[in-house]
């Protein structure tokens, strides 16, 4: 019975637990999940939100998917990852590894060589500041994008990481969250939603029809997506075992459950169903199996994926109708909201007596359904709650330095040419 959740990575990390010797499977299935995650971010989600935007604005929702790769690489490397699985305290890691300090060739975290793990990790750091751009994008000045993404990577991203797999206290607490719920789709959606309120809509928004300038471009995006989450939440078991390979079919089965639910609403609702709902149903799918990926069985992924369609359509539905926030590529709604089912019912179908819906029991301490729900909550409203709070900070830091907004000139030009003079197609 599986009684530990992602952060199995705790035994990874040297100073906690060492193996002797390395396991050329499990590091074999390391490296093509970490290859897997990149391709996620790259070209993955700078096609899928490159095609969401209009045309005038697609080389720079790009353009920002390879910045924050290049910065939250250095960052990882420099001081991201001490701080994330550093020893530390409850809090926040420490600089033991500051630049891989003490980390060579035959390093080891468990049985794989430390380097790995910590690349693998840097994959995860990557595209939960890259998600986020999707809450602000087509009116933020690039140097504020930068300069924003490094600063939330610092402040927000590294310490939520270590409260839940490096060894803090929603990790001691017994937190569920197996490859990202709360550290990446909880802290992504929320973040954008929060900068999508304090920058303001785009210009026109809702009045004015904003359609995705290539839906094809979009979709090919989402493929990739599809088939790198099975290094993002497969990999999260950090070897080639059961636990992997049961993750990749929860995850598959999610998806497929919240493709076809979002469709089915739009069938029924709007007469037809479309391309840029099935997608988004999966994205939805996705994200909120993540978090449970590694606890739940194919009878409760299936559930979780029929919920994320259905929740995760209705919270788009709302902030854009009825709370009129321009989260432009619907972020919170996805990722955020998706996370947060997710995390929460990881506590429900990991129980082991539900029948054919049953998972593979709680974690170590907990003994019923209530008690692993009771963790799963602290774990989603501290993590929204801080996330919103620094973001926040953050945002107006970087306002009163570089401003956050272009100017409306800029926004109606379009940003590929005010920003980076350049146009992504020449006709």
């Amino acid at each position: 019975m599986l009684k530990t959740t992602a952060f199995i990575a705790l035994t990874l990390i040297p100073g906690i637990a060492s193996a002797d010797q390395l396991n050329g499977a499990n590091t074999a299935w390391i490296l093509a999940s970490t290859a897997l995650v990149l391709f996620m971010t790259l070209p993955g989600l700078a096609l899928f939100y490159g095609g969401l935007v209009r045309s005038k604005n697609v080389l720079s929702i790009m353009m920002q998917c390879f910045a924050i790769a290049g910065a939250a690489s250095i960052i990882w490397l420099i001081f991201g990852y001490s701080l994330a699985f550093g020893e530390g305290n409850a809090w926040i890691g420490d600089f033991s590894r500051v630049m891989m300090a003490g980390v060579g060739r035959d390093t080891l975290a468990g049985d794989i060589p430390e380097s790995l793990f910590m690349m693998f990790q840097m994959t995860f750091a990557i595209i939960t500041p890259a998600l986020v751009i999707g809450g602000f994008a087509e009116r933020m000045k690039f140097s504020a994008m930068l300069i924003f993404s490094c600063i939330w990577l610092v402040l927000v991203y590294a310490p939520v990481t270590h409260w839940v797999w490096g060894g803090g206290w929603l990790a001691e607490m017994g937190l569920y969250d197996f490859a990202g719920g709360t550290v990446v789709h909880i802290t992504a959606g929320v973040a954008a939603i929060t900068t999508a309120m304090v920058i303001g809509p785009r210009k026109g928004f809702p009045t004015t029809a904003m359609p995705p300038h290539n839906l094809t471009m979009t979709v090919t995006g989402a493929g990739m997506l599809w088939v790198g989450w099975f290094g993002f939440n497969g990999g999260s078991a950090l070897a080639a075992n059961g636990d992997a390979a049961m993750a990749m079919l929860v995850t598959h089965i999610s998806a497929a459950a919240g493709v076809l639910t979002w469709s089915f609403i739009e069938w029924v609702r709007f007469g037809k169903p479309s391309v840029l709902g099935a997608v988004t149903g999966m994205v939805a799918g996705l994200g909120t199996i993540t978090p449970a990926s590694g606890f739940v069985g194919p009878g409760g992924a299936l559930i979780i994926g029929v919920l994320a369609g259905a929740i995760c359509f209705t919270a788009t539905q709302y902030i854009k109708r009825v709370l009129k926030i321009d989260d432009s590529l619907d972020v919170m709604p996805t990722h955020g909201v998706g996370g947060i089912i997710g995390t929460l019912f990881a506590g429900i179908f990991s129980g082991t007596s539900l029948g054919v819906f049953s998972g593979f029991g709680y974690a170590d301490g907990i003994e019923t359904m209530g008690g692993q729900f009771s963790v799963q909550l602290i774990g989603v409203l501290s993590t929204f709650a801080y996330t919103a709070v620094v973001t926040l900070i953050i945002l107006k830091v970087v306002g009163a330095i570089v401003g956050l907004r272009v100017d409306e000139e800029t926004e109606i030009q379009g940003l590929d040419t005010a920003e980076h003079e350049e146009t992504a197609y020449n006709l």
